[in-house]
């Protein structure tokens, strides 16, 4: 044998196990023949079972400046194809295994999957990377494979090696940075890490960046999970959504947190079946016909929500295992209901057992923390401009689509990704190579994202959570746009709720507060969102910011919400808002369902069904969204009175809705304003309906207009305003 060979190996100095381990062609003297090695620590004796029914015993080799044992031989004479074969070895206790050997398994990964992964152009290398059930040269295994470019050795470790990384070092291939090893016998469930040596001689112990599955926190091994085939039903949905343009539909988005939605008697959570098989009927009674769930992406850290996340491709082990994920989504799709998940490409977290200084060196993350760190979330920043990473990301996105039928992503933190400086003071961040603040490599990785996933998935879309006015956010990328369909209206979101919060009797001096969106409104494709980040950390409730009694905090709230659902732009509520939920979140507990027991809840309840109803089957309210000619103000001067009246239209001109709103808890009688067309306007949504938990006061049906001028208009009608409320009209 090559003794020297052989005990680097043992020290652990052999990049590629398969120049030592496995069968080779070989010679001793002028014989020819076959050479067996295998490393078997703890075994007394091995054999190799060939397929052709031969027994070939492999000797030890214990001489005594051996570092130590484990390492067996055997030279077979003859011109002899002997792959795949198994190994038969006795450990002693009456322990007598056979399995396959690793190593008599060619490669699993071709040459252009290395190619196109190292250009970052892989959009499916989750089906290439990370842990595979496959049947390889005839046997069933796993296939492992990671990338790890600076490592002087990896290994794949779980339950089938005893956790031990010198029994399973994995083979390199070249400079792609890739190592893979098929594992005979491994199987669906089975625990799994790698064990990395650095170029310094340090361990470190990683999860599977590209596993689909993790163990339930605190615990951080990946599992492995043939996603297979699932017997999905949402064909007629996705041949739906391959063909509609979300632009000029109605979009009612229920914003969901998994965890504390609701929860058992007991406090644990509801799995994904249970929560599919409780929300969709929910959801379907009020009328919402999306769904956007924060982070599902598996994260150690609870109070994170999700935006710190640990396993890019592994839905979280929390509430079930992928399939149990998948039913969930089915759920949704059979009544109708679009999926929109968070996903976080702007940081991740610093666990040890995850992405950061995955090999030893900064991977996946910049080296220099001017441009590697986010010192306000105490995380790590992509390296962007890394092919590698680069792919990893933009196929993370492709790969819930794909896999899961997701339709949509709300990518978070987008603003962070556009500037170098953002939260950073001078000499804390690094010009790009024009001496700008953009992050030029986090905007190519923005657009290929969108690019390719319209390209390969027709009808599905992202939208931006961006809090800054970046120009373009939600134009396509062939029109010098980033191409988002959407973009969150941050400002329309806290200038309305600093409108609302306010007493009434000051809302008269902070108008601009509810016009200004409308300056800007059609500048972007905007979502106007009541999120979760305005009701939790002291921000409390939309309930709760309200002002007034009870009865004015529900006719506060009832204002609120409606006239998110009036103005242009698609509509987001964060899960509570549609009852009222009196306190804060809380991600630890369940909504306080019990507050539905009071008649001002369930009122307000029975308002958010009206409002989805009214939304879902009025054109006028999302055929034009995005274009000027869909909104037209009536009035936005009567500051005293604090009373704002608008037009919403559809392409159709007979789909037109009059709107009207009065902030402040005095009734205005014969109010007149002008009307859009002469005629009958009837009453279609009254907020202070005693449904609702009003008083009822308003037009008692409707309205017929007068050949009165009144706002530039040649009919008008008078009509009587609720306090705190707003009618809905149409002819």
């Amino acid at each position: 044998m090559d003794r020297a060979l052989c005990q680097q190996f043992l020290a652990g100095n052999v990049a590629d196990p398969f120049s030592v381990l496995g069968a080779r062609p070989s010679r001793r003297g002028r014989e020819s023949g076959i050479l067996f090695r295998a490393f078997l620590p703890g075994a007394l004796s091995a054999e190799a079972l060939t397929a052709d029914g031969r027994t070939i015993v492999l000797e030890p080799q214990l001489e005594s400046d051996d570092p130590q044992p484990g390492l067996f031989e055997a030279f077979y004479q003859g011109d002899h194809e002997f792959v795949p074969y198994r190994l038969k070895a006795d450990f002693g206790d009456g322990r007598r295994t056979t399995f396959y050997d690793s190593y008599s398994f060619g490669p699993v990964l071709g040459e252009m999957d290395l190619f196109l992964w190292n250009q970052g152009n892989h959009y499916q290398i989750y089906h290439k990377l990370g842990a595979h059930v496959v049947k390889h040269q005839g046997v069933w295994g796993v296939h492992f494979a990671v990338w790890a470019p600076s490592a002087r050795k990896v290994s794949f470790v779980g339950d089938r090696n005893f956790w031990d990384g010198r029994r399973l070092p994995m083979r390199p291939r070249g400079s792609s940075g890739v190592w893979e090893l098929f594992v005979p016998h491994c199987s669906h469930g089975d625990l799994y890490k790698y064990e990395i040596t650095t170029k310094a001689g340090e361990l470190l112990i990683k999860a599977d960046p590209m596993g689909f599955f993790m163990e339930e926190r605190p615990k951080t091994a990946s599992i492995v999970f043939d996603l297979g085939v699932f017997p999905w039903q949402d064909q007629s949905w996705l041949e739906y959504r391959s063909k509609t343009n979300f632009l000029t539909q109605p979009m009612s988005i229920y914003e969901l947190h998994l965890g504390s939605w609701r929860r058992h008697s007991d406090g644990s959570w509801l799995n994904y079946r249970e929560l599919a098989d409780d929300l969709v009927p929910y959801l379907v009674d009020l009328g919402f016909n999306w769904l956007e769930i924060m982070p599902v992406a598996e994260h150690p850290f609870d109070a994170s929500w999700g935006y710190q996340v640990s396993g890019y491709y592994a839905v979280t082990s929390r509430y079930g295992g992928p399939d149990d994920f998948r039913y969930f989504v089915d759920k949704l799709h059979q009544a109708g209901i679009g999926l929109i998940i968070d996903w976080v490409p702007a940081h991740f977290p610093r666990d040890s057992f995850a992405l950061e200084w995955f090999d030893g060196t900064h991977l996946y993350e910049h080296a220099d923390p001017r441009q590697g760190a986010h010192s306000d979330w105490g995380t790590l920043v992509f390296n962007y401009g890394r092919n590698e990473v680069k792919n990893f990301l933009v196929a993370n996105a492709l790969f819930f689509v794909d896999v899961y039928h997701v339709d949509a992503l709300r990518v978070d933190a987008v603003a962070s990704m556009l500037y170098l400086d953002y939260s950073r003071s001078e000499g804390e961040w690094i010009p790009n190579k024009y001496g700008g603040r953009e992050n030029l490599e986090a905007l190519e990785m923005i657009k290929t994202l969108n690019t390719k996933l319209y390209e390969f998935f027709p009808g599905a879309y992202t939208i931006a959570e961006e809090s800054t006015a970046f120009p373009a956010v939600s134009r396509p990328v062939h029109l010098g746009g980033l191409g988002f369909m959407f973009k969150w209206n941050m400002g329309w979101m806290h200038d309305m709720l600093d409108f609302m919060s306010k007493d009434p009797i000051y809302r008269r001096y902070n108008m601009e507060r509810l016009t200004f969106a409308l300056l800007y409104a059609f500048h972007e494709n905007f979502c106007l969102p009541l999120s979760h980040d305005e009701v939790v950390y002291g921000k409390r409730s939309l309930w709760d910011k309200m002002p007034g009694d009870y009865w004015q905090k529900c006719a506060n709230l009832r204002l609120l919400l409606g006239y998110m659902f009036a103005e242009p732009g698609k509509k987001l509520l964060f899960m509570g808002g549609e009852f009222g939920q009196v306190y804060e979140w809380d991600h630890n507990n369940q909504l306080d369902w019990d507050l539905l027991e009071r008649a001002e809840h369930q009122g307000l309840l029975e308002f958010t069904k009206a409002l989805n109803r009214l939304y879902l089957s009025e054109p006028a309210l999302y055929q034009l969204d995005y274009d000027w000619r869909g909104f037209e103000w009536v009035d936005f001067r009567d500051v005293d009175s604090t009373v704002v009246s608008f037009i919403r239209r559809g392409i159709n001109p007979d789909d037109c809705l009059f709107f009207v709103f009065n902030f402040t808890p005095v009734p205005r009688l014969n109010y007149r304003l002008g009307a859009p067309n002469e005629g009958y306007w009837c009453e279609i949504l009254n907020s202070d309906s005693a449904v609702f938990g009003g008083g009822n006061l308003g037009l008692g049906g409707g309205r017929q207009t007068e050949p009165i001028a009144s706002h530039g208009r040649a009919q008008s009608f008078n009509l009587t305003l609720p306090p705190l409320g707003f009618l809905v009209l149409k002819r």
